[in-house]
Parts: C-alpha cells; structure tokens; sequence
C-alpha cells in the first residue's frame, strides 16, 4: 500500500493499575521529567507526520487524571477486565476510514518517532509489524532460587511496542482468539498473520517497577530524546503568457493563459520545494537544479519536490505539515484544491491532512490583480526523527 493511501492510528493502552511501580498514583500519571508518563507518550504519537488519530484505553475511575493530558482530537475507550478486551475496545473507537493501528503501551513512554516511522514502513508490505531487540544475556530455567538448567537464546527477542497491524486482520484476529494472549503480536500468531520484525530501541523502556522511572530520566538527561524541529519558508512568481492551460501544485487547469518558466512553472510547487530547503539551510531550487542547465528544461516541477523531500529524509526529517498559499485573481483555485494536497502528498510521501492548499486575491492591486501572473508563498516544518 502506498504511503498516501494509509491512515494510521495510534491506540495507546493505559487503563492498567500499574501495581509494581509503586506510588499514590497509576505510574502512566506519575511525573517523569516534569510530565506525566502517559502525557510524553501520547505526545509522541500526536506530533507523528504518519499518525492520523490518536485513541487512548482508559479507566473511567482516573478521569481527573487523564482529562488533562489528552490531545485535541484524541478518541477515549474504556478499558476491559483483561488487556485483550481493553485492545478491543479500543479498535472499536477509531474512526472508519483507519486502515493501520499501532497499538502501544501507555507506559512505554520514551519511543522515538524513528522507531515509530519504522513499524508504519513495515506495514507497507505485510499485515503486522513489531520492534524488538535480540537477547544478549544468558537464559536460565529455575526453580524458587535454584538454576535447574540454561536455555539457549537464540532467536529470542524482546518484545516492545508499537505493534502494528492491518487493521481488519487485527480485529478479526481478537475476535477469534479465546483471550490470554501476553500481547497483540500473539493475537496475531495465533490467526496465521506472519510477523515482520523491526529493529527495537533500548530506550524504548517500559515503565514497571519503581527503578524504571531513574532508568528513563537517565535517558531524558541523557539528551537521546532531543527534539530538532525546522521550519522554512518559500516564495515564488510566474508570469502568464499565451496558452490553454497551468499547472499548480501537481494539477493541470485549463485557463486561456498559461506559465511562463525554465520548467513546467508550477509556482506552487517550487514555492514549497523552496520552503522544504529552507528549513535545512540548503538554499533554493536554483542551487540544486540551475536554469543555466538545458536538461532541467521544460522538467517537471514533482523532480524537485521529490528531491527535496528524498533529501529531508536523508538528513533525518520527517515533513509534519506543509502550508502553501496561490495569490491570484484566476483562475478559481477552490475547486482544485483537495486535488492538489493530494498529489503534493504522494509526491513528498505524506498524509493529505497535513498539506494546506489555500488561495486569495490581491484585490486587484500589483501584478497578480492585474493578472499579469501568479504568486505563491509556502512554509514546511520539519521535525528530526
């Protein structure tokens, strides 16, 4: 399936007790750095570029706790008896049009938005993907205190989240399994789902004892979960001339006048391939692509923006969101517009919501309310993955 046509939701599981770690309080609110647990973890998925929905499990009885900590938008569901029903409950909350889910635990509050990109990629091509990371030390079988025997560890793994599925083989899965299972990867087993396996992260850590809050605070010290965010803008302007039809943002219009440029004069789109350069210092289009060069001429205008976004990626961003204004009296851009965020996000592999495509006039003042041209101004955020 291609990137653009997933939607990917985020069921964070947090209706637990949380026993072990001690405290007044479940440990998915107690303060880790400042911040609740389960606030860092939901947080994590609701900044994701790839995460349409974020639904959380909870227990009814921690409302005063929770309410504060939930993301605009967020779905809520109440948790189950056991941690299968909780899940279930919790696919039944997201919205219709969810294709994937990554089902997380609430206490697993450091994952990295790499490792979440990582699974989301996995599921392109399988029905089910998880991290994990290998087991390095010796396995004993024992008895009270007393070894009986070593197991040998290879091919074991440790088992973290987000596990990600399809999201009707996941839920036609629970529905057939009789319960029990210590996760969803197991659930999944059991219907004959093959598994991918994704590189796991060791300070994807899940909070169970008391201990667990000094290990994650060494991590959060420790500056591994730095976030980089980078914003850049870009402006671009085409003149008309004689013609029957402009291209913008990827769609061609029929008008009586056409674009006049090196390339194919998307206005649009070099505003936002300049915009995605911006924000990593790389300067504009020219530099990358010179009009002095005769192959670039006539190119399509998707060659740069693919490039620019090949060339966040490189460096280690995800595009979040996109925002791209056409300044012009015609032609009418209202019409075109959910056309053209869907080509610009198949083009730069990101949701739809995330790319603004909007127009004004400029009353009829300067060169675009004579409509002598089009103008278009653009800004991306990038965020370090």
């Amino acid at each position: 399936m291609k990137p653009s046509e997933m939607r990917v939701a985020a069921l964070i599981v947090a209706a637990g007790r949380g026993t072990r770690a001690g405290g007044a309080i479940p440990k998915q609110y107690q303060s880790l750095g400042g911040l609740p647990v389960l606030q860092r973890t939901l947080a994590a998925f609701a900044g994701h570029p790839r995460v349409s929905t974020v639904a959380v499990v909870l227990n009814p009885e921690d409302e005063e706790l929770y309410a504060p900590l939930l993301p605009e938008g967020a779905r809520v569901a109440v948790g189950g008896k056991t941690r299968d029903s909780s899940v279930a409950n919790g696919v039944r909350a997201l919205p219709a049009q969810t294709t994937h889910v990554l089902i997380h635990d609430g206490a697993r509050p450091l994952v990295s938005a790499n490792l979440i990109t990582r699974v989301i990629e996995a599921l392109q091509s399988g029905p089910a993907a998880a991290p994990a990371l290998p087991v390095t030390d010796a396995l004993w079988r024992a008895e009270g205190a007393q070894v009986l025997a070593s197991h040998p560890r290879d091919g074991l793994w440790r088992a973290q989240t987000p596990q990600g599925f399809d999201l009707a083989a996941i839920r036609d899965a629970h529905a057939a399994h009789p319960g029990g299972a210590a996760d969803d990867v197991e659930v999944a087993r059991a219907a004959g789902l093959p598994v991918t396996l994704v590189p796991g992260e060791e300070t994807n850590l899940k909070i169970t004892h008391a201990e667990d809050f000094a290990r994650a605070e060494m991590f959060l010290k420790g500056g591994q979960m730095s976030l980089d965010i980078r914003t850049g803008i870009g402006y671009d302007v085409h003149a008309f001339e004689p013609g029957d039809s402009v291209i913008l943002c990827g769609v061609e219009i029929p008008f009586e006048k056409t674009l006049k440029g090196h390339s194919d004069a998307d206005v649009g789109m070099h505003a936002i391939t300049d915009a995605i350069y911006g924000a990593m210092a790389e300067g504009d289009i020219g530099r990358h692509f010179p009009p002095s060069d005769p192959k670039w001429k006539g190119a399509a205008s998707h060659i740069f923006l693919r490039h620019a976004a090949e060339l966040a990626r490189s460096r280690g961003f995800a595009i979040t969101n996109i925002d791209c204004t056409l300044i012009c009296e015609r032609p009418k851009i209202g019409p075109h517009a959910a056309a053209m965020q869907t080509a610009l996000a198949e083009i730069m592999g990101m949701a739809a919501d995330r790319v603004s495509v909007k127009a004004t006039t400029s009353e009829q003042l300067g060169f675009t309310g004579r409509e002598e041209g089009i103008a278009a101004m653009a800004s991306a955020t990038l965020v370090a993955q």
